[in-house]
């Protein structure tokens, strides 16, 4: 007997979704959560990961009654070496990502950026002063370009470890030296992973797995942590925006463009055209009050953080943003970009447009984006946008009224700033908050939607039970988006839920329990934070002696997979919503979820609800707290003169 279908209620947390999921169910048009059903009865042999296909004797699978493939692979050396694949998967779609970044960076400082610039020369000379370059009283650009050709360095080295590394704690570069995971170049990490697990070379799965953390590594403190230091020096640091997030963010008489994807130099370009007066006037020509420029996925998180450019939603959201039948245009470029977007823009007037060569999508109308004139290829964009507004069919269009007021943009600069001022920016602060208890840890929640689970349920279910119980929370990504739309990305928000040190705290420095810190690229600032926190001392001298906890809870993407393996490599623990495909084999599963910890000092854990994993995160909080012996409630004490003159 078949199934009932799901309502829409049961598919997504916040109205918009549920109204638009609705909508597409009534006009007979196919989402990702109809799909979904459609394949519900998911291969077994691949949510396990004992499939083999990487030869042509095959495909095997590994069954009680056929233990070893033809090659006599067993399940071990099958499950590692399908993991490691969706590791280098994910380091490469980041770390492509950074180096696309560092071409435009030596471009502006060879002269021939089209338009781009140093947004911010402090972060430059910031960041050449950790690599050692030599930056005083020489140009903007004669620095950049050494930086630039430093960073490329790093995806081409061969023999030298990644120069990224000396931006961790000493004695977790002594644990990463000590297990042999010290990642050389991106690139050859990458390339290493696929012949690793190439039909006849590595079979062992502790040493294939060993290779996953090393080039996680080269992910989280190369590639990723290179794209957000390159990306603050173009497009500016972040400091904290006011902003709106949710689908109630586009306009009823204005022409909508939505930019979806993850790279920022298209989507930056774009939010400083739609200011020119001569936009303007061509949207005045055709009947618009205007041109509102909204994004989904990361790319909403990197111009919403650096422009206040509105949030229209995450991950699971973009088929939605085209039933409102109100979009004129969806900009995509690379990453977390459907196939089916033409398939429901044709129900409508929307245009999908990819810019992007290396990512072209049958049915979308192809626009190379021509860095070497992003001010002019941009606007040639808009306009295409515009002309495209008489197209809208007013029968077609529904607007949900859904949309929350969030802040955002908190970099850990900013962070430092609104803990102590110009002058006196530390993490001390929060360090003491800690210690005294006020704060009992801190947790980084991040990654993407997936249809398998009621979207941003279980992230927004969480973020309540930790905030409530001290715990200050950093976000990126499609999790931070979650809260955004909820309307919990306010410093109100601490008055109302937070525990009362984790509010007291938050009210005293004006942030809210709940920090946007960037797209899924800026995981490295989560890290940052945290190796900013064993530097300002009183907690540990290494990531693994910190309170902090990482949790991916609705995962999906191989880049999900990436970060949790860098995190852990990195002495911090991971909950995730869902398991990996590793569950064919006990030893792997043994070795990620529990013999990782003797080795990196964290491993991860499965929890298949907010309320196990709030438990699970507390737990290990306390543990850690215990460890540091902090874990005990500190008594506060109002001093008299006699007293303070005895301090």
């Amino acid at each position: 007997m078949d199934k009932a279908p799901k309502k829409p209620e049961d598919r997504a947390e916040d109205s918009a979704s549920v109204e638009l999921i609705q909508k597409a169910q009534t006009e007979g048009l196919c989402t990702c959560f109809s799909r979904y059903d459609t394949q519900e009865n998911q291969c077994g042999f691949g949510k396990k990961g004992v499939c083999c296909k990487i030869c042509h004797m095959g495909p095997c699978r590994i069954t009680p009654k056929s233990p070893r493939g033809v090659c006599g692979a067993d399940a071990d050396t099958i499950v590692a070496r399908n993991f490691l694949r969706e590791v280098s998967g994910g380091t490469a779609a980041h770390s492509d990502h950074a180096r696309h970044l560092v071409l435009l960076l030596k471009n502006v400082a060879e002269g021939h950026g089209g338009g781009y610039g140093i947004k911010d020369e402090r972060a430059l000379r910031y960041s050449a002063r950790l690599y050692k370059i030599e930056e005083a009283g020489r140009t903007n650009e004669a620095v950049a370009l050494d930086l630039a050709n430093l960073f490329l360095g790093e995806f081409t080295s061969q023999e030298e470890p990644l120069k990224t590394l000396h931006l961790a704690p000493v004695k977790r570069m002594a644990i990463w030296e000590k297990q042999n995971v010290m990642p050389l170049g991106v690139d050859r990490m990458v390339v290493e992973s696929m012949h690793r697990t190439t039909m006849g070379v590595d079979h062992d799965y502790k040493n294939i797995l060993m290779h996953a953390y090393r080039t996680a590594l080269a992910d989280g403190w190369g590639g990723a942590r290179v794209g957000s230091i390159v990306s603050d020096i173009l497009f500016g640091t972040p400091t904290p925006v006011r902003s709106a997030a949710n689908l109630g963010v586009l306009g009823e008489k204005t022409v909508n463009i939505i930019v979806h994807g993850h790279e920022p130099a298209l989507s930056d370009m774009l939010a400083v055209a739609i200011n020119d007066p001569e936009i303007k006037a061509y949207a005045a020509a055709a009947g618009a009050e205007g041109v509102t420029l909204a994004g989904l996925c990361c790319t909403a998180n990197e111009i919403l953080m650096r422009h206040g450019i509105p949030v229209a939603g995450n991950f699971l959201q973009q088929e939605l943003a085209i039933i409102t039948g109100a979009v004129e245009m969806m900009v995509v470029d690379v990453q977390c970009v459907m196939p089916s977007l033409p398939d429901v823009a044709a129900a409508y007037h929307t245009e999908i447009v990819s810019t992007s060569d290396i990512a072209k999508t049958i049915g979308a109308n192809h626009m190379s984006f021509d860095e070497h004139d992003g001010f002019g290829s941009a606007k040639a964009i808009i306009k295409r946008a515009i002309n495209n507004f008489k197209n809208r069919d007013p029968n077609k269009v529904y607007i949900p009224k859904a949309k929350e007021q969030m802040v955002a943009g908190f970099s850990v600069d900013a962070i430092k700033y609104m803990l102590g001022g110009t002058f006196r920016g530390s993490f001390r602060p929060l360090n003491d908050a800690i210690i005294q208890g006020r704060i009992r840890g801190v947790v980084g929640i991040v990654g993407c939607n997936n249809p398998k689970s009621k979207t941003d349920e279980y992230t927004n279910a969480l973020t309540t039970e930790l905030i409530k119980n001290n715990v200050l929370v950093l976000k990126t990504g499609c999790s931070a988006i979650a809260s955004g739309k909820r309307g919990w990305m306010t410093p109100e928000t601490a008055i109302q839920f937070a525990g009362p040190g984790l509010k007291e705290v938050c009210e005293t420095v004006g942030i809210p329990p709940i920090l946007h810190m960037g797209s899924c690229v800026d995981n490295s600032r989560l890290l940052e934070a945290a190796t900013e926190i064993v530097l300002e001392g009183g907690l540990g001298d290494d990531l693994a002696a910190v309170p902090v906890v990482g949790v991916a809870p609705e995962w999906m993407s191989e880049k999900a997979i990436a970060i949790g393996c860098y995190f852990v490599a990195s002495g911090v623990d991971v909950i995730l919503g869902h398991p990996f495909y590793i569950e064919g084999s006990a030893k792997v599963t043994g070795f990620l979820n529990e013999d990782s910890k003797g080795l990196f000092g964290a491993s991860f854990h499965v929890c298949d609800n907010a309320g196990k994993a709030a438990a699970k995160c507390l737990a290990l909080l306390d543990e850690r707290r215990e460890k540091l012996g902090i874990n005990k409630k500190a008594e506060r004490k109002l001093l008299d003169m006699k007293d303070r003159r005895a301090h």
